[in-house]
């Protein structure tokens, strides 16, 4: 069973930066994609980003050249780093595991493993 964890989440001013990050456990990361997703009220949840069992990643365009998600596999923590926030940036950020192809996941959504969600807040 695989068991997801975020932290880091808060508020910042439109411009800051935030790294949110994902205690990961029950799974292998050679078998698995992850990635961040979130959902801002009245809108559906999105794929932000994610990186697949060799280390490619794949990002939403609204978020290209502003975050990047990294994982260390010794902590078995999934990051996303958040930079230039903007208002719209605004929502619940979740981390997901699946064990199918990274676009897939920024895609469709995982089948089965979600963490409990991190608040994120950017103020004008």
């Amino acid at each position: 069973q695989v068991h997801l964890a975020e932290s880091g989440g808060g508020s910042v001013q439109a411009g800051g930066s935030l790294r949110l990050s994902c205690a990961v456990s029950g799974y292998s990361h050679e078998s698995y994609s992850m990635g961040w997703f979130r959902q801002a009220p009245g809108k559906q949840r999105e794929g932000v980003a994610v990186i697949d069992t060799v280390g490619m990643t794949e990002y939403v365009d609204s978020v290209k050249g502003r975050f990047t998600i990294s994982q260390d596999n010794t902590k078995n923590t999934l990051y996303l780093q958040m930079n230039s926030l903007k208002p719209e940036d605004t929502a619940m950020y979740y981390c997901a595991a699946d064990t199918m192809a990274g676009w897939w996941l920024l895609e469709h959504g995982p089948r089965n493993y979600w963490g409990q969600g991190t608040q994120v807040t950017v103020s004008s």
